[in-house]
């Protein structure tokens, strides 16, 4: 049975989903504050976590840090935040998808099933595809199975999405990505995340891994159809 930890400080909604989601057939964990819900994730080592973002002891992003430290369990953020920068925050610490309070069960339920799937096949691919080596170029090499990036050896800091999105355009260099295909890919068909959003990712890794973000070497843009990463330095 799949198992699905529901983390929220409203017990109203936390009771709502336990009898929906189990009246679909999982098994469902509740933690009222972040605390309880990194206990919870030890113990029941969910198939996928709904996580809202205001909660005592620790919020939301605390625990999503802590869970990708150790885990690539999918992460729906619910929350009664819907600005962009709230999303796009969400997405680059890690989250999978973003789910604005009061949301339709249903919807939710087909995400939760869509994210499952994705998840499973993930797991397949990277068995059936498993990476031993790393990508070497110019000055950064990327460690595919490790999630590690270092420039001139120093490794650099990137958050989960950040590393998905560069390792995706770093394992097949000189092939253009358009923006739709990488969101595809990271995210989903049925995630919530705007395609522009790519931009900001794009822009950030850029900061990181760019001698020059403005004049980049390694993540290039290709005009009018979206990114890729350099053959050679």
């Amino acid at each position: 049975m799949r198992r699905i930890l529901v983390v929220d400080d409203d017990p109203n909604i936390c009771d709502l989903l336990k009898m929906y989601l189990e009246k679909e057939g999982f098994n469902v964990r509740i933690a009222g504050d972040g605390g309880t819900a990194l206990q919870e994730f030890a113990k029941a080592v969910p198939d996928l976590i709904l996580l809202d973002v205001m909660l005592p002891v620790l919020d939301g992003w605390g625990v999503l840090t802590r869970v990708r430290e150790t885990s690539r369990v999918p992460v729906i953020m619910l929350t009664a935040k819907g600005e962009t920068f709230d999303k796009i925050n969400g997405l680059n610490m890690g989250a999978d998808d973003y789910v604005v309070k009061p949301f339709s069960s249903e919807e939710l339920l087909l995400r939760i099933e869509a994210h499952l799937r994705r998840h499973k096949a993930n797991l397949a691919y990277a068995k059936a595809t498993q990476r031993e080596g790393s990508n070497k170029t110019g000055n950064l090499e990327i460690f595919f199975n490790r999630y590690e990036v270092y420039l001139r050896g120093k490794k650099i800091d990137l958050t989960a999405k950040e590393f998905e999105i560069l390792a995706l355009l770093a394992s097949n260099p000189g092939q253009a990505f358009t923006r739709g295909q990488i969101y595809e890919h990271i995210w989903g068909r049925n995630s919530n995340v705007d395609e522009s959003s790519i931009t900001v990712f794009m822009r950030k890794i850029r900061e990181k891994i760019e001698d020059n973000p403005s004049q980049p070497k390694y993540l290039l843009t290709v005009w009018r159809v979206g990114y890729k990463f350099a053959e050679r330095v």
